[in-house]
Parts: C-alpha cells; sequence; structure tokens
C-alpha cells in the first residue's frame, strides 16, 4: 500500500489527487483536440468540487489558471482564457500605503474622529444636535467595550470637548447620555425582531 505522504506533492491540494491525476494524463495525450476536450472535462469537475463558488466573478476563469498551475504550465491547449504566466504566480502586490496618522484616543478609533469633524464643521441645527448625541452615546458604547468598568457622562462630553477644542461643549449636568442598559436592551429587541421575522 502506498501513503500519500509517499506520493508527489500536490501542487493545489483542495482539488485532491484524482484531479491531480487526470492532469497528469491530460499532459500524455498527443492529440490536441482530444487534450482540450479532456481539459474542458477536468474543468467542469473542478467547478463541481466547489459549487458554492459559481456565483463569484471569474470563478471558471480562476479555474482555468488553476488548471494550468497543476499543470506546470506545460499543457498545450487552447485555453478560453488569458491564463496567469508562471513568472508572475509569485509576484507580490505593491504595498498598500497606509495613512500614520495618530489616534488621540485609540478606544474611539478614527472614524469617529472623522465624524466629530464633519459634525463640529455643521451648521448649527437639529440635525447637527442630532449627530452629536449619536456620536456621544456611540463614543460611551465603544468606552465601555475598552473598560467594562463603566463610564461617567462627564468623562465622554470631556473627550468630545477635547476632540474639537471646546467647539462642542457640551454640560454634564443637563446633557444626559443613555444608560447601556437602554442601548442593550433596544440591541436584543432588533435582534429579537430579526431572529422572529
Amino acid at each position: 500500500m502506498e501513503y500519500n505522504s509517499q506520493q508527489k506533492k500536490l501542487v493545489l491540494p483542495e482539488y485532491g489527487r484524482n484531479v491531480q491525476q487526470m492532469v497528469d494524463h491530460c499532459l500524455t495525450i498527443e492529440d490536441r483536440k482530444e487534450r482540450t476536450r479532456c481539459a474542458n472535462t477536468i474543468i467542469n469537475i473542478m467547478g463541481n468540487l466547489f459549487p458554492h463558488l459559481r456565483d463569484v466573478d471569474d470563478f471558471k476563469h480562476k479555474l482555468w489558471d488553476h488548471l494550468a498551475i497543476m499543470a506546470d504550465f506545460k499543457l498545450d491547449i487552447d485555453y478560453p482564457y488569458e491564463i496567469i504566466r508562471k513568472e508572475n504566480l509569485h509576484t507580490l502586490p505593491d504595498k498598500v500605503e497606509y495613512a500614520l496618522t495618530p489616534i488621540h484616543y485609540r478606544h474611539y478609533g478614527k472614524t469617529i474622529e472623522s465624524m466629530i469633524k464633519v459634525a463640529e464643521d455643521m451648521p448649527e441645527g437639529p440635525e447637527r444636535d442630532y449627530l452629536i448625541s449619536l456620536l456621544a452615546n456611540h463614543m460611551k458604547k465603544l468606552y465601555l467595550a475598552w473598560n467594562k468598568e463603566g463610564v461617567e457622562d462627564e468623562k465622554i462630553l470631556k473627550d468630545l470637548r477635547e476632540y474639537t477644542r471646546g467647539k462642542i461643549n457640551l454640560n454634564p449636568e443637563t446633557y444626559k447620555l443613555r444608560e447601556v442598559k437602554e442601548v442593550m436592551q433596544v440591541k436584543k429587541k432588533n435582534n429579537t425582531k430579526k431572529a422572529v421575522k
């Protein structure tokens, strides 16, 4: 008995040894037409192994690329797509540059900072007040995710004031944020409604 560990290493193990053996057999076929027909059959089998990916864009194209890779780019057939080149197989994509601007309070995140900037620049009115209320309550939730022991509204409003350099200055004695229990209850109700539907 021959163990898989004793056989040659699979290039793309997700397709299994049987598919690799079909590809190896396809390479030995002399007639080009017959070889192309065999390759199409192998592509159909490979597609049947992953039916959930059929809706993915370029699924067939990826299968043909995989076939070429499994054949070590030696399969001489008429490919229906432009296949990947062997020299491009191991090239790394360009490095993505990240904005390395510092985050004032990491537990709030960069997005909150951007949203606060938008609220800060908005003209006075009910829309701005509503956005500020949403931001302050969301900041409280984010802070509680970071510090489970609790947080005073005063701390959140102080941080909001710092972010805006005093442009948004809410009085902690008159401006009350939602309690965490209220937020969690609303969340549970919404989840229950979704489950019932």
